[in-house]
């Protein structure tokens, strides 16, 4: 493969979603956080220089490949954990209020990067990564952090996120996969982010997105889920607060 990363700012009709829409590694639920439906909602006009997408040059209108991230302000010092502790969501909203008002950013936020399914295992995530890094730093921006989802973590829902993100590998390597990814290209584990996003809904919604009956107060082991999603059966809705771990990449 001929692999091509751009900007959207540089390449603005290339198509962000892959062709095979079974190539989209993320459950239902994970559409329907509301920080989401914002930032996807207006990414293209927003922050299209912030946008990578990776596209093979025999088939230059589809993207493989893409890593988002978002500018925005903050006062703590990212290099010793002081960030947001509502992680994803929290990044978000901050950039869009800054834009709104005017504030002017001074910390770069990774938000995704996700890989087709038949190229995941290729190294591809290590490459946006440091695409990512590069692009952050021409930018003009001294830190890049990122409110990682670590990839493994839905195997063990109901160990806590601090104890997941302290395991490591014989090497001294984080366990996970992903975290692994992020420490090897400069990356620091500096904390966690309790409610990096936050994905309310009614029953009957937890039920299509899911499948599952919901039929039951209590915590519900979703697939995919990092923890447990916390149902209400006489209120009528199910909760999920999916943590985060904080990485910190000095550029």
């Amino acid at each position: 493969m001929d692999l091509r990363i751009v900007t959207l700012a540089q390449r603005p009709t290339l198509k962000s979603s892959f062709a095979d829409a079974e190539s989209e590694p993320w459950p239902a639920f994970m559409d329907e956080d509301p920080m989401a439906l914002l930032y996807y909602s207006d990414v293209r006009t927003a922050h299209p220089e912030y946008a990578l997408l990776a596209y093979d040059a025999n088939a230059p209108e589809q993207a493989v490949a893409r890593a988002y991230s978002v500018p925005f302000a903050w006062d703590g010092d990212p290099a010793r954990g002081e960030l947001p502790v509502d992680g994803w969501d929290g990044v978000i909203w901050r950039s869009a209020r800054d834009r709104q008002v005017g504030r002017k950013p001074n910390v770069v936020s990774a938000l995704e990067i996700t890989i087709a399914r038949h190229l995941q295992g290729t190294g591809l995530s290590g490459r946006m990564l440091a695409a990512m890094r590069e692009n952050a730093a021409r930018l003009g921006f001294e830190h890049l952090v990122a409110p990682v989802r670590p990839n493994h973590k839905h195997l063990v829902p109901d160990l806590p996120m601090e104890e997941y993100a302290a395991l490591v590998r014989e090497d001294g390597l984080p366990r996970d996969p992903w975290l692994r990814v992020h420490v090897r290209a400069g990356g620091r584990i500096v904390g966690t982010c309790p409610r990096a996003m936050v994905i309310p809904g009614t029953l009957a919604e937890w039920r299509a997105w899911t499948g599952l009956p919901f039929d039951t107060s209590g915590p519900v082991t979703v697939p995919d889920a990092l923890v447990p999603v916390h149902c209400d059966v006489a209120h009528d809705h199910a909760v999920y607060v999916e943590p985060g771990v904080w990485v910190h990449h000095r550029l």
